[in-house]
Order: structure tokens, then sequence, then C-alpha cells
């Protein structure tokens, strides 16, 4: 950090001020890993966590730690805003991930197994079989397992496999010759997905209530048989992780759906960037299997316990125990939604504001029925990142198309990890006579629009939905989002022109409320960010609150120590990775950073500027961020009406700034460190499902109020 004690004011420029992105992202998924630690956590969700902490590291090494890798590779040694090379990243991230992981698995083996075994809930090692379980075990193998493998032998006409990403594997050592005389002493053995990786014992054989075996288990135990004849020696379980990013130059090709059909197989073979192997695999064979690998020293991770820790989580839908989950909940619906009805008619009266999942995303999904099936709506246009497979929009869409109405389709094929479910998407909408568009070339379509064009006597009206979040309905169950259903006239003809752009082609189009990356969100944020610093110069009352999952952009973070060097206070709810450091003196002493961590996936972004009392307010799809400013198409819309604007800074920023329950504090030395609960801890997810949730019903309090003309 800058010398406190300097007396000139440091530079914004400085890479001290800077937190490298991907060593904060990893403290993103420490904090999700002390959620599995909280004792005051259901247990069964402790290990849901665990779970999840496990498949952030491995998103984590498929597409950061392996873009890092291949700057390495290209030679590229061009610090960050942070002074940080990629070499000098990728080894404290080593270091970072090897402690991760040593933690996630001394919380598997001396907290959450002991625990569960406590309640009834066993995941049994070969040594506590019984004779009646390993006979069953023995007669599953030889029946379901089995007939699916198969080994292969390794010398010189079957070379190492090209083991999938991500899929259980073994090494096998063998002893004796075989039917042709080979001896080679090594067999690789890779389980099909196909397979469940943890088994539940029957009524008939288990000893306690929930009895389970893992996969990996069954088939050490039974090594043996896959090679008749043979001694085996050895049998350990070992999972490599691989690049998965796919890359197309979109520019050279003709056909971005069929050239991403072609790519998604090679997701599964990229080259390898982690090895984890069993603890016990022999140091000849980790070491084999780095070689093999084109991997180092480094890069080899030594398990306690299976390869693949979010296998275990299965455990959470197996186990019928709700007292060791989260209790369920009803979302809420407004009191103008209860009745079911004409959402037209409603949106006419007064603007619509969802909070979710504490409310339900139920009408968003009506919105786009009501539309498909309406003969006065003429065309319907939306924006489609992430929806699910076989989702009710998609349906949705399908049939508005079949109906014969003009039906227009944003969808990005390049959502990661969505490719295939967005691909199948594009085709039944291209079939049923849908237009269906990519977005544009070099910038993903992440602004979450829905748009329908309606005959009401003489005149055409629009109506709108804007989001926070995904059209996902089982997110929508787990990430907090706002929704803002509208008919607001220029909101509509705003959403009009970002289609416009997205599928047509012409020059930047003057939007009247939305604010538009890549072209006018970032540059009218900064001089947002700038106002209140120059009102803060004046004398005069400032402040900004805002809540997004990421905060990385450099011009952006500049804004903000400007501002924090004015004197702004400035308060900023930051899920995932924050490149920020606050309270640093006579930069950022004014800056707050916090984390929320819980239930839900936070996912909404609130920013609230107070504008001299204006208190000028947006949601947005958008994080502060580099690829969202410059490589996306995003929006941000404001929210003008009192009654919604309260809402929203109530429930995005006022009750999540006073949780003591679950919030992080961000350090200028970069560390987060948990707030203290206090004697009465204060839950901002449980305070919000409390007001909002459903009651006898699903009827939330009614807080709409009619639209600001």
């Amino acid at each position: 950090m800058p010398d406190v004690h300097a007396q000139a004011p440091p530079d914004v420029n400085d890479p001290r001020l800077y937190i490298n992105r991907e060593l904060s992202m990893l403290e993103f998924d420490r904090r999700v890993l002390e959620q599995a630690r909280d004792p005051g956590m259901p247990l069964l969700e402790r290990l849901r966590f665990l779970g999840i902490s496990s498949t952030n590291l491995d998103e984590f090494f498929e597409i950061r730690a392996s873009g890092l890798r291949q700057q390495v590779a290209f030679g590229v040694s061009q610090p960050g805003p942070d002074g940080l090379t990629p070499q000098e990243v990728l080894a404290q991230i080593g270091e970072a991930a090897h402690r991760i992981v040593e933690e996630q698995y001394r919380l598997l083996n001396e907290t959450l197994l002991p625990g569960l075994a406590a309640q009834g809930i066993r995941v049994l090692p070969p040594d506590q079989w019984n004779a009646r379980q390993a006979r069953w075990l023995r007669r599953y193998f030889t029946a379901e397992v089995m007939p699916v493998l198969t080994p292969m032998g390794l010398d010189p006409a079957h070379p190492f496999p090209r083991v999938l990403n991500k899929s259980l594997s073994f090494v096998v050592q063998v002893e004796g010759a075989d039917a042709f005389g080979r001896g080679s002493g090594i067999a690789i053995v890779s389980v099909p997905r196909s397979l469940p990786r943890l088994l539940p014992l029957p009524p008939e054989v288990r000893g306690g209530r929930h009895d389970f075996v893992l996969l990996s288990s069954l088939v050490e135990a039974h090594a043996g048989e896959i090679f008749p004849g043979m001694s085996v020696t050895g049998c350990h379980a070992f999972r490599a992780t691989r690049n998965s990013d796919l890359w197309v130059d979109e520019e050279e090709v003709d056909n971005l759906l069929q050239a991403l059909k072609g790519e998604l197989p090679s997701r599964h073979y990229g080259d390898a960037v982690r090895l984890e192997v069993a603890q016990a695999t022999p140091e000849e064979l980790a070491h084999y299997l780095l070689q093999q690998l084109g991997l180092g020293p480094a890069d080899l991770f030594r398990c306690r316990g299976p390869v693949n820790l979010h296998r275990l989580s299965v455990l959470h839908e197996l186990v019928d125990r709700p007292d060791l989950k989260f209790p369920p909940f009803q979302p809420g619906l407004p009191r103008r939604l209860t009745q079911g009805g004409d959402l037209f008619s409603v949106l006419r009266r007064g603007d619509v504001l969802l909070h979710h999942p504490y409310e339900s995303f139920s009408p968003v999904i009506e919105l786009a029925r009501q539309a498909a099936a309406d003969p006065a709506v003429l065309a319907i246009k939306m924006t489609l990142y992430r929806t699910g497979t076989r989702s009710p929009l998609g349906e949705a869409l399908i049939d508005a198309a079949r109906a014969g109405k003009e039906v227009t389709a944003v969808i990005e094929l390049r959502a990661r990890f969505d490719e295939a479910a967005n691909i199948d998407l594009a085709t039944r909408l291209q079939e049923a006579g849908a237009n269906v568009v990519y977005g544009v070339v070099g910038y993903k379509a992440h602004a979450k629009l829905l748009l329908v064009v309606r005959r009401e006597g003489r005149r055409l009206r629009r109506y709108a939905h804007l989001g926070t979040g995904n059209y996902h309905p089982a997110t929508a169950r787990s990430y907090t989002d706002f929704s803002l259903l509208t008919a607001d006239r220029e909101i509509g003809e705003d959403v009009h022109k970002v289609f416009l752009q997205m599928t047509g082609l012409g020059k930047v189009m003057r939007l009247k409320k939305l604010l538009h990356s890549p072209f006018s969100l970032q540059r009218t944020l900064i001089a947002l960010i700038d106002n209140e610093a120059e009102r803060a110069r004046q004398g005069r009352t400032s402040g900004i609150r805002a809540k997004m999952n990421s905060l990385a952009e450099p011009g952006v973070i500049r804004a903000l120590y400007r501002a924090g060097q004015a004197g702004v206070p400035i308060d900023l709810i930051v899920r995932g990775p924050c490149c920020l450091r606050p309270g640093v003196p006579s930069v950022s002493a004014t800056i707050r950073v916090r984390s929320l961590i819980g239930r839900f996936l936070e996912h909404s972004r609130v920013w609230c500027f107070h504008a001299d009392g204006e208190e000028l307010t947006f949601l947005s799809s958008a994080d502060w961020m580099a690829r969202n400013f410059f490589r996306r198409v995003e929006t941000a819309f404001p929210v003008e009406d009192a009654r919604l604007k309260a809402r929203v800074l109530n429930e995005g920023l006022a009750i999540p700034l006073a949780d003591t329950a679950q919030s992080w504090l961000l350090s200028a030395d970069g560390r987060w460190k948990r707030v203290k609960p206090g004697a009465a801890p204060r839950c901002a997810q449980q305070v919000l499902l409390d007001e909002l949730g459903g009651r006898d019903g699903g009827e939330a309090p009614d807080e709409e109020s009619p639209r600001r003309r």
C-alpha cells in the first residue's frame, strides 16, 4: 500500500492501490467455504456450500488459471493494474489454491462427515462394509459398472488416453503377463459420467438409516475383476482439470452456431491445468500422470477424500432430512398480481417491481405466455443469455412464433457452460419461424430485456421487462435479482432501440432513460461518481451506494478513489472479486466494501447517487468490470417512481448494509474479515424473506404505486 505518511496525495494509478482480480476471486471462494464451516448453518447446507466451493475452484482453473497459463506460454509479461505479471499471479494462485483445498478436506474429514454420521448419514469406505453390504456391492459392480468400463493397458499400441475434463479416472498398477504377453504395469480406467458417483445402499443391507458408498470406493475395491488373471497392486483415483474456454474467431466464421457446435467437444480435451490425485497415490505414479498431462509439481493436488468434492453434494437431495436443510419458503406476489388476469391492464395502471427470490418470477413467465396467446400482440423481442433447458420462456416464444407473431430472439450462444442449451433453443426457435440472431460480433449480449408490442385501438403500446438476472426460472429461486415490468413509453422506446442495434445496422442511437454499453454506460457512471466528488469538494452533501457481483474496471476504481479523496461517503456491496482497496488514508478512507454470502446468491446490481437529495437510482445487468462496459451489450435502467425507488434502496442497499449475520468487510490490506454478529445478529436475507415471502397463498405486501408519467 502507499505510504500513509506521504505528504502528497497518493496517485490513484499506483499499482499498490489495486488488488489482483484472480487472487480476489480465490478469496471469494474462501468466504463460500466459511459458510460450510459455520456451525449455525444446517448440516446438509454446509455440505452443499463445500460442494459450491469445490465447483467454484474447478471453474477458476478451467477459465481464469488457464487464461493466465496461455499468457505465460505466449510470453506475455505485461503487468496488470495491480503491478503483477501473469507469472507472478500464477505462483500466488498455486499457493492460495493449495491452502483452500487443504481446508476443504480438513473440514470434510474432521467436521462434516463425523457430523453427518452422528445424524445417521454415512458414506462408508470399504473397510466399513459388512459381509451383506460387500456381497450386494459386488453384484452391483458386476451388473451395473463393469459392463461400461474400458480399461486401457499402456503400451506402444495403447498410448496414454485423452482423459476427459474433470472425469473420474483411475491409474492402476498391474503385475503379470496377460494373454498377449503384455505386462506394461500401468493401466488407465476412466469411469463414464452416466454412472452415479454416490450409491445409496438399499434398506435390506444398510446398517443405518442413510448409508452410501462412493463409486470410486466401489471401483477401487473391485479393480482386480477389471484385469482377470492379473495382480492389481494399486488403484488410485485421479482427475484432470482442463482449459474449458471456447474460442471462435467470429470475424472468420460464416455461421457462429455451427462453429460453436464444432468447438463444444473440444472443451473436454483442452490443455490440462490441474491434476488431483487420491492422497495415497505413490509419488512415482503422480509424477507419471503429471508428465503425461504436461504439468509440473505445483499443479498437483493431493486429496484426502474423493477427488471431486462436489459429488457429495447430492446427499442434499438424496437424504430426506428437512431438519438439516434450510426451511422451505413460498415466494410472494404483490397484491395487484394475486388475482391473475390480464397483466397488460395491470401494467397500464402502473409499474410492477419484483425482488427475486423473495417474490415470484412467475409474472415474468406469465407476461411472455399472455403475449404469445394474445391476438392483439404483434411482436415479441427478447434477449436470452441463460434460460435452462426447455425453458418456459423459450416455449412461450416458440408458441408465439407458431401463432404467426413477429418473434425476435437475441440468443447469446457464447454464455459460458450454457452454449449447448442455447444452441438447442436457437435451433428450435428457428424451426418455429422466429427471427434468431446471436448478438453482435465481438460483444456478448448480456442485457436482460423483454419487449412486447401490442395493438390497442389505433395505437401500438410497448410493454417491457428489464431485469438484473437471467431468464432462468431455477436460478430465480436461488439468486437475488430485481425485475421491473413496465409500460413506460420512453423506456419502451429505449428498449426498442437497443434491439434495433443488436439485430440491425446503424449508428449509436440516443436513449432517453437507459444507459447502454459498450457506449454510454461506463462514461455516464464515471460522470455520476465525479459529480458526487465535486459536490463533496464544494461542501455539499454527497454519497454513493452500490451493489454488484464484481468490481474490477480500473477507470471506475480511479473515479471512486477521486471521490474518496474528495470525502464522498461510499458504501459498496461486492459479492465476489473486488480490486479496490478501501480504507487507505488520503485515498479511500471514506470507502467501505462489504460482501454478503448467504442462502441465496447475491446477484442484483443496484446503484444510488445522492445527487443533492434526488437519489438517482439504477438497476442493471452489468457489473463494474471491463468486459461489461466494453465487450458486452448491457443496460442500466432508472427507478424513478418514489415508492418503487424506496423499495429498491431499502431492500437492495439499506437492509444488506445493515447485515451482521453473513457479512464480510474488506480491509486495506486486501483481507476479508467477517462482521461480528453481536448479541442480536441481523440476517438481511431472512429479513427480506419475512417481509416479502409468501403468506397464506403466496401474497406479499403491496408496495407498488402508479407509474410516474
